[in-house]
């Protein structure tokens, strides 16, 4: 997940993605360029999780897209995953970076505090996210950070920062121009009325123009 492009688009999948969510994410990756995909489910058991993430991680690593695991260490240790997302409640820095050594990336929601992203740039996180930007449906939000976090960080640190929440084509303009690293993106792709291809290029289209491509 190193930055290449002034920003990049980082996929979040939808809760469900068993049925044909592979096909839509093959889709999804052979529109354009994504920097990661990050599979996030909740309260399935390790087996089923892992059943479902595995053909996900093989589509991912085909074109050489990032697959991170949200919250499960473990899960991310047994996919042999490049990186895993840990939220505030979730399981240490510290100890997700000694499970799983120095080369898998470990990044860190930071909700709308200067003060955790610091923390977490501090103990050695790969990347910082702030959101949610906008009003979302895909998690629960306490949280709104003003775009001003995005600018102070870009100014201050080398570690890359997330905007997550609510993004979509109409509205990740101002996100861009913050000086946000990665657009997170769910709904935004997955709910799309056109498909997730379409909307891949849309958001491909912007970063391509934001990047003077």
């Amino acid at each position: 997940m190193t930055e290449i492009a002034p920003c990049q688009l980082y996929l979040i999948s939808p809760l469900e993605t068993g049925g044909d969510f592979p096909q839509r994410l093959r889709q999804a990756l052979e529109a354009g360029p994504v920097a990661a995909f990050q599979f996030r489910v909740k309260d399935l058991d390790p087996e089923e999780a892992a059943r479902l993430a595995e053909p996900l991680k093989a589509i991912c690593d085909e074109f050489d897209v990032a697959f991170i695991v949200n919250d499960d260490v473990a899960l991310a240790q047994q996919l042999g995953a490049d990186g895993v997302h840990l939220g505030q409640g979730d399981e240490s820095l510290k100890n997700a970076r000694t499970v799983l050594g120095t080369d898998v990336q470990i990044g860190i929601t930071c909700h709308d505090s200067r003060h955790l992203a610091m923390e977490a740039g501090e103990g050695g996180a790969n990347y910082v996210a702030f959101g949610a930007f906008f009003p979302t449906e895909t998690k629960e939000t306490h949280h709104q950070p003003e775009l001003d976090i995005l600018r102070w960080w870009d100014e201050m640190m080398e570690i890359p920062s997330v905007a997550i929440g609510g993004i979509t084509p109409d509205n990740c303009q101002p996100l861009i121009d913050a000086g946000t690293d990665f657009l997170a993106v769910s709904g935004g792709v997955w709910n799309d009325s056109a498909g997730p291809a379409e909307a891949v290029r849309k958001f491909s289209d912007i970063l391509s123009a934001a990047s003077g491509n």
